[in-house]
């Protein structure tokens, strides 16, 4: 299935589309996307839509179901995301005939904002606050974890067994990372999880005529709520006190926020250093990521990594003395 996906090409694409219910008209066009990949196709109709084909054997059919049925919850709720369309027959997810998992979803208008500013935390922030009241109500069982051990532990042993770092190199990397874990497990003990966005960055968001767009849930996972937020602020906390407040207010007119849990904010960020390291380990034979990641795996690669997550660790020092 593997190479069959990473061959995929536009006659294949409008066959699976086609085969699915929708008649196109034949234009396609690739999309950004390194994940998965992602086309715009123009049907019968003259109306543009985006196909999604699922990287295979990363999501279960069942995990990927959960992610169609959190969007159209917040479709219905009003809530401004994408949520996949129904084929012919009333699935909004089908097979190709190698057994690729694929969805259509409505084209949006708008972009992915160069900066927030004004009043943009708060607006996000009230969004942020109805997706989780609506992802919280929601029995998604089938979503991974973010935890220390998921973005930590797990992605360390991969790394560590798909890299080839040098004994030193190696040696420092895995210190740090079991270091930023043991801080992670401390903090994260006793905190609410529920399913967020998880990866929920500028490049996810569109503004356009309608205003804001949420796109992309296909990293969504339980996990803090902070998850959501941190990623979407302009620098670390001690230096974003105005945006943090903004986001937060308007956040806690739909939903409680536990202030403590801004604790967990450089223990995320740790993490997600190691969780991108091992993603593009997990990739390195799809022939995209080694163009879009040359410097992976060098040795400079790695000891910049060790340096960053030093800086985490020291950063979380500075604030156990606070």
């Amino acid at each position: 299935m593997s190479q069959n996906f990473f061959k995929l090409t536009p006659d294949r694409v409008l066959a699976a589309v086609e085969g699915s219910g929708h008649a196109t008209t034949g234009l396609c066009y690739t999309l950004n996307s390194l994940e998965n990949r992602v086309y715009e196709i123009e049907l019968d109709d003259r109306r543009r839509v985006v196909a999604k084909f699922y990287r295979p054997g990363r999501w279960s059919e069942q995990t990927i179901r959960d992610e169609h049925r959190l969007l159209h919850a917040l479709a219905e709720a009003e809530i401004p995301v994408c949520a996949p369309e129904p084929f012919a027959d009333g699935d909004t997810l089908h097979q190709t005939v190698d057994d690729i998992f694929v969805a259509v979803f409505p084209r949006t208008g708008g972009r992915s904002p160069d900066e927030l500013v004004g009043d943009d935390f708060q607006q996000l922030g009230r969004l942020l606050g109805r997706i989780h009241n609506v992802s919280s109500s929601l029995d998604l069982r089938n979503r991974p974890s973010i935890s220390p051990q998921t973005y930590g532990t797990d992605c360390l042993e991969r790394i560590v067994s798909r890299s080839r770092m040098s004994p030193a190199v190696e040696w420092r990397y895995r210190d740090a990372v079991e270091r930023l874990v043991a801080v992670g497990a401390r903090r994260v003990d006793g905190v609410e999880t529920f399913v967020v966005h998880g990866d929920c960055h500028r490049a996810n968001l569109l503004n356009g005529s309608a205003g804001w767009f949420f796109l992309d849930f296909d990293d969504m996972a339980h996990g803090p709520a902070v998850q959501d937020m941190w990623l979407l602020l302009p620098a670390r906390l001690s230096d974003c006190q105005r945006e943090l407040e903004q986001m937060l207010d308007g956040y806690e007119q739909f939903r409680t926020f536990d202030r403590t849990t801004l604790g967990l904010v450089e223990v995320l960020r740790g993490l997600r250093y190691v969780r991108y390291a091992a993603w593009v380990a997990d990739r390195w034979d799809d022939p995209a990521f080694p163009r879009a990641f040359p410097d992976w795996g060098t040795d400079r690669y790695w000891e910049e990594q060790v340096a960053d997550l030093h800086e985490q660790l020291a950063q979380l020092e500075w604030q156990g003395m606070q």
